[in-house]
């Protein structure tokens, strides 16, 4: 199943967690209502997934666990930044 969650983790973050949440029981395991997930769906969804990723069985997370929750924020944080850069910068150029 992780597989098929990477692939879809390719094509979109906001796929994979979809297909996460219906097809496993990871983001029922790591988040204990919904609200949660739903507001990482909109607006961190790869912070959501690793969070889910890194969830252990015991219910911690180990510190390799946090390096990874930490890591898909900041592609999060790069991606929303990015947008703007970008959107900066084309605005620029035509002067």
């Amino acid at each position: 199943m992780c597989c098929i969650v990477s692939l879809f983790l390719l094509i979109g973050p906001r796929i994979a967690l979809l297909a996460m949440w219906l097809f496993t029981d990871m983001i029922s395991r790591a988040f204990p209502n919904f609200i949660i997930p739903l507001l990482g769906f909109i607006f961190l969804p790869f912070t959501t997934i690793f969070y889910a990723f890194a969830w252990g069985p015991g219910g911690t997370i180990s510190i390799i666990g946090w390096g990874l929750v930490i890591l898909g924020f900041i592609i999060d944080i790069s991606s929303y930044g990015g947008g703007v850069y970008s959107k900066r910068r084309g605005s620029l150029g035509k002067l």
